[in-house]
């Protein structure tokens, strides 16, 4: 049955509730050890999933009152990484009780759309891709969608995992070097650089660009532990699907 580890180790009491092939187990923690060893509690049927019930532990958390508003935008911004996900959030602290229902079944398109609304965007419809490559330990699979604004701002959000990958990684670093890389040899086949010498670098490519790119891969490689950045070698990948796309 599946366990979970970082609410375990910072939580006062956990409850975990698995409903896995046919069987129900639970379990119970205190501050990050377990109460009892899992036990099987009944029958599932055709039900899955998880529950976990937990109170965060004073003793190691500054701040136990949840956020309603941070917790709608990761929840979004979940829902916006898998189309077609349904998130249900609901705060029943407040009366009346507020809820908020998250679905997107056009996934990170519609994650683009938003960071560019209000914004004077030149062409309708984002660019959206996707593809898979069997990996030696499982398969990767790759999400790109961007859209082009008038502005000067460069505006790219990464994702491994559904990790917001902040400082970007190996996703990032070969779509950015395969979109500079694809619009210089569409440009000098076409004949639209006969005044201009030099090529495009990337910065140019990138200005008004509104991108997100999304991977999901077996076993990530993080730097750090905020996961802030993946290292994962995957670049080569990325460049290939970027230029074929």
């Amino acid at each position: 049955c599946f366990l979970v580890s970082c609410p375990k180790a910072l939580s006062e009491l956990l409850h975990l509730e698995s409903w896995r092939e046919g069987h129900t187990c639970e379990q119970d923690y205190a501050k990050g050890l377990p109460k009892a060893p899992l036990e099987r509690t009944g029958k599932a049927g055709r039900k899955t999933g998880t529950k976990i019930t937990f109170r965060p532990d004073p003793t190691i958390m500054n701040a136990t009152v949840f956020d309603y508003d941070v917790l709608s935008t990761r929840l979004r911004e979940l829902a916006f990484l898998n189309k077609g996900l349904k998130i249900t959030l609901i705060d029943e602290r407040t009366d009346p009780v507020r809820s908020h229902e998250f679905i997107y079944e056009g996934g990170i398109e519609e994650f683009v759309r938003l960071l560019n609304r209000g914004k004077n965007v030149l062409h309708e419809n984002p660019i959206y891709f996707e593809g898979t490559k069997d990996m030696p330990n499982g398969i990767l699979t790759v999400e790109i969608a961007l859209q082009y604004n008038d502005g000067y701002a460069e505006n790219l959000f990464s994702f491994a995992n559904n990790i917001n990958t902040r400082d970007g990684g190996t996703h990032l670093s070969g779509f950015r070097s395969a979109l500079t890389r694809t619009i210089n040899a569409y440009g000098q086949s076409a004949k639209l650089f006969k005044d201009f010498k030099e090529s495009l670098t990337g910065d140019d490519v990138r200005e008004g660009l509104t991108a997100v790119v999304s991977v999901k891969l077996p076993q990530p490689q993080f730097e750090g532990q905020t996961k802030g950045k993946l290292n994962s070698d995957i670049a080569g990948f990325v460049v290939q699907f970027v230029n074929e796309k």
